[in-house]
């Protein structure tokens, strides 16, 4: 089986990647997996490199079509749904975290899903806890609680055997359309919803990151359509305006 087979479009998305050859041999595993692309952000090695090529075999392919972005929410701009992994002992209290086989169970819900990324952190650190804010979702592998560092290549291989389970035929019986509000739309809106929040004094700068991360948090709880967001949006923005024309209104 591999995820051609699926409905979905897989993107894997490494985000500043140090090491050659895991590059090499992740562009293998998509190969192996028939994944649609790869993208990498920020990479911080020559994954153009004799090592990469070594490891990656029949998967250059991917590295030579790789699309390199200079930022994460331009990577993921046109997928409409967006996973991320974190390995993370220290992941924040209160936010939610999924197993990859409730993931697996929950995108057989949906009909169709047109382009699916998963982003994979930086070998060192994972992500950030903004970049996770990025996803509709986060999840981990769970591993031995005395060894819970996984190699980023054998990471994305499991993700992608678990993934490659899913067949269409697991969609006969249809659950629900797939209309979430995209990252970048929600990035976009919050960045008005910062300004507002700010100019009413709801928010100080020093509480801002705290407190807008809980709000997004909602909105993805809440699995926010595009529509809904875009209505939210429409009130910031009508409040936004009113403020700064106060004494012309």
């Amino acid at each position: 089986m591999n995820l051609k087979e699926t409905n979905f479009n897989l993107k894997i998305i490494l985000v500043e990647p140090h090491g050659p050859l895991n590059v090499g041999s992740i562009a293998r595993l998509c190969s192996n997996f028939n994944v649609d692309q790869l993208r990498i952000v920020s990479p911080k090695c020559n994954i153009f490199s004799s090592e990469t090529k070594k490891m990656a075999l029949k998967g250059m392919k991917f590295i030579k079509e790789c699309n390199i972005y200079e930022s994460l929410i331009d990577s993921i701009s046109d997928c409409n749904l967006v996973l991320a992994t974190c390995g993370r002992i220290d992941y924040p209290k209160g936010q939610e975290l999924n197993s990859l086989e409730n993931i697996s169970s929950w995108i057989k819900e949906f009909k169709e899903v047109n382009n699916l990324a998963i982003i994979f952190g930086r070998e060192d650190r994972g992500l950030t806890n903004r970049e996770l804010l990025m996803a509709h979702k986060v999840f981990t592998i769970y591993t031995h609680k005395g060894f819970p560092s996984l190699n980023l290549s054998h990471a994305i291989s499991i993700v992608l055997y678990e993934l490659s389970k899913i067949t269409k035929n697991d969609n006969i019986v249809k659950k629900k359309d797939l209309d979430f509000a995209n990252s970048k739309q929600i990035e976009d809106s919050f960045l008005e919803i910062e300004k507002l929040l700010l100019k009413t004094g709801y928010l100080l700068p020093h509480t801002l990151n705290a407190k807008i991360s809980k709000f997004k948090k909602f909105i993805h709880k809440a699995e926010t359509s595009k529509h809904e967001l875009d209505t939210l949006r429409g009130i910031v923005n009508q409040i936004n305006w009113a403020l700064d024309n106060r004494n012309k209104i």
